[in-house]
Formats: structure tokens, C-alpha cells, sequence
């Protein structure tokens, strides 16, 4: 029997060789979703190009609150403009400090920015919404984004990325288990609260490792899709070199790593070994 999962390219828009890497892979058939930064001076002009992909993979927001610059004031946030590490706001969730009235009310205006950014350029509401290093997961921003998908989209028509795997299968993966089992206990409870809501989410979710450039990412993936399941979201980075990204982001090699594997006839023969078949979650 044939599983559909659905392989998600997270930060489109972060950069031109990310947005075009990304588009090459939807267009050959590789992908099924992608996520979406939208405060990014690049979403502009990337969004159009999404048009003509937009019946192949769910386009969903990325919604960034760490290392890059907000898409409005958020003094209580991001006092000069640009958010912090994730560290950062990590620290801050666990320790409640999220919690406060004007750190409430940043993040609030903040996820309705990234979300009408990516209506007024994408021309549509999103897919699905995610969060960029999994920001979306912690506690004093969850309650927000899921309240913000709830009021915003019709019931069921927009999905929320749950990150949530039991730790028997993140253990018998044996790929960077704690960092694994670290976004899964994040994750914990957050599909029954999209629930209660009438918010609709993936069913298993795969592919974090450490973006070391000297790793397998073939044998990764093999990993990454067994066992072979319906709704499983696996999460990928790929990219085009790119001198912009080389400013941007330490794991430039392997998103490189990541667009030539995918890309590449060995990736759609481990799809036809295994039974798997790319799909939309949403549309």
C-alpha cells in the first residue's frame, strides 16, 4: 500500500537561492509543501513565483521570532528591530516571560503581520502555519498562533505543524535523538488544543539532525520515511548556492547537500522502494 507524507521545505523567501531550490523541486515533483518567511525584504518578490506551484504543495508561513528582523514594532520583543537567538526565547517562554501583558501583545501583533504578509503577496491565506526553530511549540506563543488560525481562516482549511512523536520511534531512529525528543516534548498537547478548535494538523513528524554538511542525508531520509505513514510531515532545508544565504546562515552546505539529493534520481527510486508517495495534507 502507497503512504502519502508530505515532504515541507521550510524559509522560502529566506533568501533567492532557498526560494529558487525550493520552486525547482516543487515544478520535478520533490516536494509537496513549503514554508513560507515572510518578513523577509525577499517575500515580495518571491511570492508571485509561487503561483503557478500553488495547486502541487500546501504554501504555508514559516512564522519567524528569532534571528531575523521583525515585520513591525515590537518593543517588548525586539527593542532594536531584530529578534534574539532561540536560546533566548526559550529561555524566556519556559521561565514564563512570554507571558507578561507587552511581550503578549508583541507576539500577537507580530503573528498577525507575518500572516497578512502572507495573504497581500500570495494573493490567498496559507496552507498550513509553522514556526521557524519550531517557535510556534512554546509556550506564550502556541495559544496565540493557534488563536490567530482559528479566527482567521474557516474551520479545518488551515493546518498547524505538530512536531509531537512518541519517543519510542524518535529512539529506534537513532538520528540526534535528544534534539529530537527536546521539539517533541515542546510539541506535547498541541493537537488536541488545535482540536478543540477545529484546527487540523499533520499525524508524525520526521527530519531533524544537526545540518552537519559530513552527514548521509540519503541514508537520513531512508530513515526519515520509515516507517511509511499517511500525514507524516518531514521537514527538509534544501537550497541553490547562494551568496546571501552564505551571510545568513551557518548550514549553507547542507541545504546544498539537501537540493542535489532531492533532486536526484536515487531520491524517487527510495520513494518507489519504500511505497511513499508525496501529497498535499491541505487542498
Amino acid at each position: 500500500m502507497t503512504a502519502t507524507i508530505v515532504l515541507n521545505a521550510d524559509d522560502y523567501g529566506l533568501s533567492p537561492g532557498v526560494s529558487q531550490g525550493i520552486l525547482a523541486l516543487i515544478r520535478q515533483g520533490r516536494l509537496s509543501g513549503t514554508s513560507c518567511m515572510t518578513a523577509t525584504p525577499y517575500w515580495p518578490d518571491h511570492a508571485p513565483w509561487l503561483a503557478d506551484v500553488a495547486d502541487r504543495a500546501d504554501i504555508g508561513l514559516h512564522l519567524t521570532l528569532t534571528d531575523q528582523e521583525a515585520a513591525g514594532p515590537c518593543p517588548a520583543l525586539a527593542p532594536g528591530g531584530r529578534f534574539g537567538g532561540v536560546g533566548d526565547l526559550m529561555i524566556r517562554s519556559l521561565t514564563g516571560q512570554l507571558s507578561g501583558a507587552s511581550v503578549q501583545a508583541d507576539l500577537k501583533a507580530e503573528i498577525e503581520r507575518q500572516l497578512d504578509l502572507f495573504e497581500a503577496h500570495a494573493g490567498r491565506p496559507p496552507s498550513h502555519v509553522d514556526g521557524h526553530q519550531h517557535v510556534h511549540l512554546l509556550p506564550g506563543v502556541r495559544g496565540l498562533v493557534l488563536d490567530a488560525v482559528a479566527r482567521r481562516y474557516p474551520r479545518g482549511s488551515v493546518y498547524v505543524r505538530d512536531c509531537a512523536e512518541p519517543m519510542a520511534a524518535v529512539l529506534a531512529r537513532g538520528v540526534d535523538s535528544v534534539k529530537a525528543l527536546i521539539i517533541a516534548s515542546l510539541a506535547r498537547g498541541l493537537r488536541t488544543a488545535a482540536a478543540r478548535r477545529g484546527i487540523p494538523t499533520n499525524r508524525g513528524f520526521r527530519g531533524v539532525y544537526d545540518f552537519g554538511p559530513d552527514r548521509d542525508f540519503p541514508a537520513l531520509m531512508a530513515r526519515f520515511l520509515e516507517p511509511a505513514r499517511d500525514r507524516v510531515l518531514i521537514m527538509v532545508h534544501p537550497a541553490l548556492p547562494d551568496e546571501v544565504l552564505a551571510g545568513l546562515d551557518p548550514v549553507v552546505a547542507s541545504r546544498q547537500v539537501e537540493q542535489a539529493y532531492l533532486s536526484g534520481e536515487a531520491f524517487a527510486q527510495l520513494l518507489d522502494r519504500m511505497g511513499v508517495r508525496l501529497g498535499r495534507l491541505q487542498g
